[in-house]
């Protein structure tokens, strides 16, 4: 169960030596930045303005043709705005005498003026300009300064490419090989899989032991052979003993499964590590058995220890059946797991300690003796351990002095440690919305609604609905209040709550580990309370009584099937196996008798229903005015407690019988008399 924790330090301490990493990429980067300066650097950084070939010639100029009188043309200067250009290939680069406005009209300055270029130009000549030598003549006629170069040549900054290329791959390849080489060494990238994710505690900083685990006394005194051994192996070892090298926790959720394991670790004083049985499983295949194998080597380093698996039926369950077959992931694991434990090389140094709540459908290979071979129940606390637990949970809760602990712990049958620390957090939280400076008991009590019965919903019934659910709810309670047996009522109201409209809360007087006959008839007769009345006030049936008979159905059927409570079948079990294909088990529905007892078992079942609904109805039919009374208060308070229907109808029949100190007779013939007559 969920119980006392010391600290808020429990967090795992995982800090493993960290590798150093490589820095084959950090020279890698660096490099490529240096080469990228070293172009940007080296280029021609002068501010030219770009210009079409057209305005080039333009600005240009165009040389006058004249004639002689001989018939022979020559040329003669015009005005031309360009001083000198330099031809290299296509590319023409030069300098005005001075700078024209931007032929582009759409760019403006600041001051909405038409900017000048700069000085110095660049343009690209066609392929005709560069073969025609009438774009030669013109220049030299019109004086301009020519100066012609050979084309760029990059074959220098193509070998720079080539060479960084190169050094690149050679990089990329010793980076993987380091890589690989680490691997192969159990680190790496891909290592990582492999490695066991298991967290170890630091009991230095947040000691769990058996004082801060409140109640579950047979279970801590079942695992103290367990610590005495952590702590003096030699004592068990002198005579030939040898301690169980697995433990089984099998119980609810909430029952406080790990902290018992870490529990154990901290009186013996000794490391632990936790892990979850679904870290094992990964998409890779093998990662899981390399998984296994790291995590006991790591155990086997720091023996002796305690290595914890939690919900170890995900990796543990049934072999070599169902869909999958035999040779999955998850059963290459849970080999790993059986060859660790009691393969060729046992270690008993290594105490596993391992939680489920589904001991049913682990393999048996598991649980065979030399593996885990001792099984813990660690069941739902009783009367004194709630009581306990209610005490650890509330110890830095301001309380009120009108909080009664053991009345809580009375009222809470069936409650996990988890569960009660739900409960004790939620009445926290209501006293906090209602600016209280303490817990009163009004707060536990809303919270145990709200726990039991599940929050209050927005929906509000009315009218002829609010009615027939009143009733409902009052044809339960009544039944509760005057069949023998029946456990006591503790609250009904016909406020939604949950998933259901209308609610009638019971409350075990005590623990039940065995339950007889006429009790669950008296259960039935209750559950079909709900619908006998709305057959009796309006002569019909709601569909708010669905899960009222699937309850019902399901009980009678166990009690038919299961627990031998028919005289027409006899002492014979007739329950269909309940495996299914997920689970490792029978993939079709099994049934190991015939189709005639079949329909003995539906006619029996349909038999125990009619009569618990044929009593209902007459018990009801017999104290109709009380049951009207009680409907009207329902409807109109909504909710009503334990002391209202005891104003109401007076005392249960259950408690008169206790007060005058006779025993509560349950059986079935001996219907109950009206409380007129009590």
């Amino acid at each position: 169960m969920e119980n006392k924790v010391p600290g808020n330090n429990g967090s795992p301490q995982t800090s493993p030596p960290r590798r150093p990493r490589s820095n084959t990429w950090t020279l890698v980067l660096l490099f490529t930045l240096v080469m990228v300066l070293i172009l940007y650097f080296s280029g021609d950084r002068t501010s030219r303005s770009e210009i079409t070939y057209d305005f080039f010639r333009q600005q240009l100029g165009q040389p006058k043709r004249v004639v002689d009188e001989d018939g022979n043309v020559h040329y003669e200067k015009t005005d031309t705005n360009i001083a000198q250009v330099r031809i290299q290939g296509q590319l023409l680069r030069g300098k005005f005498v001075d700078p024209p406005l931007n032929p582009d009209p759409k760019v403006r300055d600041q001051s909405g003026n038409r900017p000048k270029l700069s000085s110095e130009f660049v343009t690209y000549l066609t392929p005709a300009a560069v073969i025609s030598e009438e774009l030669d003549r013109t220049l030299r006629v019109q004086g301009v300064d020519v100066k012609a170069e050979p084309p760029a040549d990059s074959s220098s900054w193509m070998m720079m490419f080539y060479i960084v290329a190169m050094f690149l791959f050679f990089a990329i390849i010793i980076f993987f090989y380091r890589r690989a080489q680490s691997q192969m060494m159990g680190g790496g990238f891909l290592g990582a899989f492999s490695k066991s994710p298991a967290r170890r505690y630091d009991d230095k900083k947040s000691r769990v032991t058996f004082a801060d685990v409140a109640g579950l006394e047979g279970v801590k005194s079942d695992l103290q052979e367990v610590v005495q051994f952590l702590k003096n192996p030699q004592k068990f070892r002198r005579l030939g003993g040898r301690i169980p090298k697995g433990t089984l926790l099998v119980g609810p959720p909430g029952t406080g499964k790990t902290l018992l394991a870490r529990a154990v670790a901290g009186e013996a004083g000794v490391p632990f590590f936790s892990i979850n049985g679904s870290e094992f499983i990964q998409m890779f295949v093998g990662v899981g058995a390399s998984r296994v194998r790291d995590m006991f080597q790591t155990a086997r380093e720091n023996s002796p220890c305690i290595l914890f698996i939690d919900e170890i039926d995900a990796v543990g369950r049934v072999r070599g059946a169902g869909v999958g077959g035999g040779h999955d992931e998850r059963e290459q694991t849970l080999n790993q797991i059986l060859s660790e434990m009691d393969g060729f090389t046992p270690d008993e140094s290594v105490i596993v300690v391992a939680a489920t709540n589904r001991p049913d459908v682990l393999d048996p290979a598991l649980l065979r003796p030399g593996r885990f071979d001792r099984h813990v129940v660690v069941d739902k606390p009783n009367l004194k351990a709630r009581e306990a637990l209610f005490k650890v949970h509330s110890r830095g809760v301001p309380l009120a002095d009108d909080v009664d602990l053991p009345r809580l712990a009375r009222g809470t049958v069936g409650l996990t440690g988890a569960d009660i620390r739900n409960l004790v957090n939620e009445a926290a939280l209501n006293a906090t919305r209602e600016g209280k400076d303490k817990v009163y008991m009004v707060d536990f009590e809303e919270a145990r609604d709200k726990v039991l019965m599940g929050p209050k919903r927005e929906e509000i019934l009315e009218g002829k609905e609010k009615r027939m659910t009143a009733f409902h709810e009052a044809g339960h309670a009544l039944l509760a209040w005057i069949v023998p047996g029946a456990d006591r009522v503790h609250k009904v109201t016909v406020v939604p709550r949950g998933r259901a409209l209308g609610v009638t809360q019971l409350l075990p007087e005590e623990d039940r580990i065995n339950v007889g006959e006429s009790r669950l008839k008296a259960a039935l007769v209750f559950i079909l309370g709900g619908r006998a009345a709305e057959k009796l006030i309006f002569d019909e049936y709601s569909a708010g009584a669905e899960d009222d008979l699937k309850k019902a159905t399901q009980l009678a059927r166990r009690m038919v099937t299961a627990w031998g409570m028919s005289e027409r079948l006899g002492p014979v079990n007739y329950v269909i196996a309940e495996e299914h294909p997920f689970l490792g088990k029978e993939i079709h529905e099994h049934r190991m008798f015939s189709e005639h007892t079949a329909q003995v078992i539906d006619e029996e079942v349909a038999r125990i229903l009619h009569e618990a609904a044929d009593r209902a109805y007459r018990l009801l039919d017999e104290n109709r005015d009380k049951l009207e009374q009680l409907a009207d208060a329902l409807e109109d308070k909504e909710v009503l407690d334990e002391r209202d229907i005891e104003e109401i109808i007076g005392p249960s029949v259950n408690r008169r019988a206790e007060q005058n100190g006779q025993p509560i007779v349950m059986e079935e013939d001996s219907p109950a008399k009206p409380l007129s007559e009590l």
